[in-house]
């Protein structure tokens, strides 16, 4: 993992063509659960980011009976260098979302949800009482579920992230995706800074009692030295769950693969990180922010 690539690079259409290398491999649908779970997503009108960021893992997860909701419609306010979702002007919030998105968990059973959103910096708020009204109509519909959110920074408004804490969700998500260097070229309007405060504000507002996550992707040129670096500037902000994966370009238009990470290395990256202090690190070339939530169990962190 080395090399410093500028955005010179960016719009090279030759690299999106490249070969993939054999361990970048996707099974396709083969489940009933995957068509089920698609038609009760298309039956209530709801937006996964499984669908919208072209998850390389929505096979397995759907066959599973999982999925990531992306509420707040589907338009999101940012332009970042590595992400599917389109950039446009937002709708006009959808009043019945949270109750279509409980009503999905409970008909999929669901003992784990996470809960997402583009960013809206075209609202006061960014969104968040949108997540808190989804948040307390999941917990109404299912209770006992685990409730996992993956958020945008708010731009740092400590009112509108509280208001998302105040509905109580078991694991707080959001994602640095990238090393402090390449954080400009790579995330649209945000900051490195910024994402780390978020996370240990998010921490202090529950008290410490909640488990608190991040992701990394790599591939776009970052050198491990920074990706060490980032896992202690996580730690230091008081994160316990760590993802890596491998970046993988959805268009000409975005950001290119500058390399392709062996599954060796992201394992022994996954080592460092459990030796350093993570609680629970998901690393690989197709894990993703949400994959397997599931497997890790936020109540380690409230045992302290």
């Amino acid at each position: 993992m080395s090399g410093c690539h500028g955005p010179k690079m960016r719009m090279d259409p030759t690299l999106h063509k490249e070969k993939k290398p054999d361990w970048i491999r996707v099974s396709l649908p083969n489940k009933p659960e995957f068509w089920s779970t698609k038609s009760l997503i298309k039956d209530l009108k709801l937006v996964t980011v499984c669908e919208e960021a072209q998850c390389p893992n929505r096979w397995e997860c759907w066959g599973q009976g999982t999925a990531t909701f992306m509420i707040a419609g589907e338009k999101c306010t940012r332009a970042c260098g590595f992400c599917a979702v389109k950039t446009a002007k937002p709708d006009a919030l959808e009043d019945d979302e949270p109750k279509r998105v409980a009503e999905a968990t409970k008909r999929m059973k669901l003992k784990h949800v996470v809960i997402t959103a583009v960013a809206r910096d075209d609202l006061k708020d960014g969104g968040a009482e949108h997540f808190q009204k989804t948040i307390e109509a999941v917990r109404e519909a299912n209770p006992g579920i685990v409730i996992e959110v993956l958020v945008p920074d708010f731009n740092d408004r400590d009112w509108a992230l509280e208001m998302v804490m105040e509905a109580r969700p078991h694991i707080f998500n959001h994602n640095i995706e990238t090393v402090e260097r390449l954080t400009p070229l790579v995330r649209s309007r945000a900051q490195y800074q910024r994402s780390l405060t978020v996370l240990k504000k998010a921490k202090e507002m529950m008290g410490g009692k909640i488990a608190t996550k991040s992701g990394l992707m790599l591939g776009l040129g970052e050198r491990k030295e920074e990706i060490l670096q980032a896992m202690d500037d996580l730690l230091a902000h008081g994160v316990t769950v760590l993802t890596m994966g491998q970046y993988l370009r959805p268009s000409p238009k975005h950001l290119p693969v500058v390399e392709y990470i062996t599954p060796e290395a992201f394992e022994e990256l996954k080592v460092i990180a459990e030796e350093k202090g993570f609680r629970h690190v998901a690393s690989g070339p197709l894990v993703r922010s949400s994959y397997h939530a599931a497997d890790f169990r936020p109540e380690l962190d409230l045992e302290e």
